[in-house]
């Protein structure tokens, strides 16, 4: 299952503007901040709570990792959230959702001020999710596959008693290769699909998205999660691309060789994660429509935002209790509700169907 590369020509890929190149595959800029908030303070960032503010807009799926991980951890009081809306210009994600269209602690109108505050000429995408410093406003890192290793391992002196240990160290190195291969095949892989800019690309691409598919349908016949019996960071990356699936990549990025409520194993583990508290309760269905349809002109030309899929399908039994089941590892225990504050509107979600 390994992957020896990973695409990294520039590719501003959380801006609005041209996301397709004609004539060329999609290729995803993986560079980012390198610095690690660790208990070391190794690159000048100690842990510490209170100090940073995490900045993950509800609609993208690589900050919806971070806003999992924070539930599941208990990082709430320690790490603060600013949440910008769905759509947003080339220039940055703003926080309009907030009231001024400022962010309430930082101050900031954009995201991009964070960055300008410590890199004036900073030449990449301003991306989420972002960790910003909040005694000097300033990005102290951008790296979203390193930001949830890290809340997992090194702001473990602050997880809430009977958090899960999402990144076990036994299970590390098979993490890190299933974590590697689902980026390249199908969290990467359905913006690949997407945003190809040939026929060639797009069909290789698409083949290559619904093989690794097939994949994991395969490997959860007979596990509860992806490494067995219990959650790990694993479900935290798989979880956002599959939940954005009928809604978005079907058929806005073309991955439409059949929806992925046809796949029994891969839904039946997309709708037992959504019912478990941390992930579906991190989920805004409309921001997430109005982030792909809107924002990404150059695929959707309209803006026009579709209404379905229908979300109740989502709350139906899973049918996967049989499965060997020790969801939260040893000693483990569900999170305690989300901050009031952090509720996702009822009207964007099925949990407020069940009063959930």
């Amino acid at each position: 299952m390994s992957e020896t590369h990973e695409d990294d020509a520039p590719q501003d890929h959380d801006q609005k503007g041209s996301y397709v190149t004609a004539g060329s595959e999609f290729r995803r800029d993986m560079t980012y901040i390198p610095d690690r908030i660790t208990r070391d303070a190794r690159d000048g960032w100690p842990v510490e709570a209170g100090r940073y503010r995490l900045i993950a807009a509800r609609a993208c799926p690589w900050a919806n990792r971070t806003l999992i991980a924070r539930r599941l951890l208990g990082l709430e009081e320690a790490i603060s959230v600013g949440m910008p809306g769905p759509t947003h210009d080339k220039r940055s994600w703003t926080f309009d959702l907030d009231e001024g269209g400022r962010d309430p602690v930082l101050g900031y109108e954009r995201l991009q001020e964070a960055y300008f505050a410590r890199f004036p000429d900073y030449p990449r995408g301003i991306t989420v999710p972002a960790l910003v410093d909040i005694p000097t406003r300033s990005v102290v890192t951008n790296d979203f596959s390193q930001i949830t290793l890290d809340l997992a391992t090194e702001w473990a002196p602050l997880h809430r008693e009977g958090a899960p240990d999402l990144y076990p160290e036994a299970l590390r190195a098979e993490i890190d290769e299933l974590n590697d291969w689902m980026l390249h095949r199908v969290n990467n892989g359905v913006y690949k699909a997407g945003f190809a800019g040939t026929q060639e690309a797009y069909e290789s691409a698409y083949g290559e998205l619904w093989d690794a598919l097939d994949v994991l349908e395969e490997r959860l016949a007979d596990r509860r999660y992806l490494m067995g019996p219990a959650i790990t960071e694993a479900d935290v990356r798989l979880f956002p691309t599959l939940v954005r699936f009928d809604a978005v990549y079907y058929a806005h990025f073309k991955a439409n060789r059949q929806p992925l409520f046809t796949m029994p194993n891969l839904w039946g583990y997309l709708k037992d994660l959504f019912q478990t508290p941390g992930f579906g309760d991190t989920v805004d269905f409309r921001q997430i429509k109005e982030h792909y349809y809107v924002v990404q002109t150059d695929i959707n030309p309209t803006q026009v935002v579709p209404v379905g899929p229908s979300l109740e399908r989502f709350l139906e039994p899973h049918g996967r209790d049989g499965l060997p089941t020790d969801t939260w590892g040893p000693g483990g225990t569900a999170p305690l509700p989300p901050l009031a504050a952090e509720v996702v509107d009822p009207a964007n979600t099925p949990l407020h169907l069940t009063g959930r």
